[in-house]
């Protein structure tokens, strides 16, 4: 199992609805509203790390409002 910690920065005022969009996508476990650099936090799971690049960041690249995202793999 891949693990993957998106971190996400949105226009203002779009936080929950982004937040609410990555929690019904598939391969998203959970994704959060927080306080910080960034606005939300997400954890991503698939079968192995290019599912989750090819798949599921692919559509969460096609989310309006959101500015810009760092993600970060897990190795243990």
């Amino acid at each position: 199992m891949a693990r993957v910690y998106m971190l996400a920065n949105v226009l203002p005022g779009k936080d929950r609805d982004i937040r609410d969009t990555l929690r019904g996508i598939n391969g998203v476990v959970n994704a959060d509203v927080v306080t910080g650099q960034f606005d939300i936090i997400a954890v991503l799971e698939a079968n192995d790390i290019n599912e989750i690049f090819t798949r599921i960041l692919k559509k969460i690249r096609k989310i309006r409002g959101i500015t810009r995202t760092e993600t970060f793999i897990a190795v243990e």
